[in-house]
């Protein structure tokens, strides 16, 4: 799987670019990803672990009034999440993981239902829904190669539009 952290990677030591990544559902799989890359350092600042929704709110800044209304998995709570990691991290780059990895539905979103986040030194930032099948496993694996796989495609200047709904296998 490290190939593709390798090449987000090596995307921001292009740019002299930094990133930091909060991660829920994954977490702390994509930083292990990120970190098994020889040199990471050169350009990864670091990662929070916000798997608890006050964590979400009080360390990366998500709007309280937001997670009361629709929950931590949510397209904007992602996208906040990223954005508050990035500004708490001090790096140019912030990407976020939110979803339900299962067994069981959560915040009245069934198992399968991922948002990953990815927010640049400008601008508001992309985000990705996921609708991905399989085991819990599954789903956590697909989050990180989907997070990493919209990193590299802003880094690369090949962003997607906000909201695109994507569907995984198995």
């Amino acid at each position: 799987m490290n190939g593709e952290a390798a090449r987000v990677l090596a995307l921001l030591e292009e740019r002299s670019a930094t990133l930091a990544v909060a991660e829920s559902l994954t977490g702390g799989l994509v930083a292990a990803e990120l970190t098994s890359v020889p040199g990471a350092s050169r350009t990864f600042r670091g990662s929070v672990t916000a798997y608890a929704t006050d964590l979400k709110r009080d360390v990366l800044g998500v709007d309280a009034p937001l997670l009361a209304e629709r929950g931590a998995v949510d397209p904007e709570v992602a996208r906040q999440m990223a954005a508050g990691v990035r500004d708490a991290l001090g790096a140019d780059w912030g990407a976020a993981t939110t979803g339900v990895a299962g067994p069981d539905p959560q915040d009245g979103q069934p198992v399968g239902t991922v948002y990953v986040a990815a927010v640049g030194p400008v601008g508001p930032g992309k985000v990705v829904a996921l609708r991905l099948n399989g085991d819990r496993a599954d789903i956590r694996k697909e989050s990180v190669l989907s997070v990493l796989g919209l990193l590299r495609s802003e880094l690369s200047g090949n962003g997607r539009a906000q909201d695109t709904e994507q569907n995984g296998g198995n």
